[in-house]
């Protein structure tokens, strides 16, 4: 039986990257430690000059990287998504060091793709985009000055999983998690179905989705867990649509 590679299954994402040469630099952080997916989310400047320079001979990282014109069509097929964030956030997604995280991403990988999720250089990920994470990764750095280059972050998640990857070993049980997009599918029918049923009258949807996706962050959703979930809510509407149909009935003058 053929040993695992995790690095091969593992993308790194980067959102709205401004400047060019911190492409070429994390491509070349990217093959120093052996990662070789690099995705692009509508990048300010690539193809580009400065980005081949930074490169410093991870040209084939840039040349295969992958550019996507939306952060959901990054992670569309990607069974766990880990938001690399600067700043501790008041929410109640898990939130790990790289050290601690890195076990965790390479037995996903063992099997499925995995995507780290970086945000712009200036302000990291959006809301929206940490929603989409299962897990939170924060690189502690000194708390009086946390800035930090996007490439060096890539660095260090990089070297994480390649010290994690020399004695890794899958276990012997690896749970199938559901890809994104399906779970972005759930997502849209949940929101669809509440708003059918008029849960959303006494509450703000967007806050709501946003708690619920948290939520269910914490689960790790597996494909027919995802299957199950859709299922009630399609009874639910149907439910409710008969409901609606019989008070009609009933009343017609109302």
């Amino acid at each position: 039986m053929n040993k695992p590679e995790p690095l091969n299954n593992i993308r790194v994402v980067l959102s709205h990257t401004t400047h060019p040469g911190n492409i070429g630099a994390a491509a070349r952080a990217m093959k120093t430690m052996g990662l070789r997916h690099l995705y692009l989310v509508n990048p300010r400047h690539f193809p580009d000059s400065q980005a081949t320079a930074m490169a410093a001979g991870a040209d084939d990282i840039l040349a295969n990287a992958v550019v996507c014109s939306s952060v959901d069509e990054a992670l569309r097929d990607a069974a766990l998504t880990v938001g690399m964030t600067a700043r501790l956030r008041d929410i109640s997604i898990e939130v790990v060091q790289p050290r601690a995280a890195a076990p965790e991403i390479l037995q996903y990988a063992a099997t499925q793709p995995v995507a780290l999720l970086f945000g712009t250089e200036m302000s990291g990920l959006t809301n929206e985009e940490v929603a989409k994470a299962q897990i939170l990764v924060n690189i502690p750095a000194n708390p009086e000055y946390t800035s930090l280059n996007l490439a060096a972050a890539v660095q260090l998640m990089a070297y994480e999983l390649r010290v994690g990857v020399i004695d890794f070993s899958p276990a012997q049980v690896s749970q199938m998690l559901a890809p994104q997009a399906q779970i972005e599918g759930y997502f849209r029918h949940l929101e669809q179905t509440l708003q059918e049923i008029g849960f959303f009258t006494s509450q703000k949807p967007a806050r709501l989705m946003q708690r619920l996706r948290r939520l269910y962050a914490r689960t790790r959703l597996e494909e027919d867990e995802v299957n199950i979930l859709r299922g009630i809510l399609s009874v639910t509407t149907e439910y409710n649509a008969r409901l609606r149909k019989r008070y009609q009935e009933e009343h017609p003058d109302v």
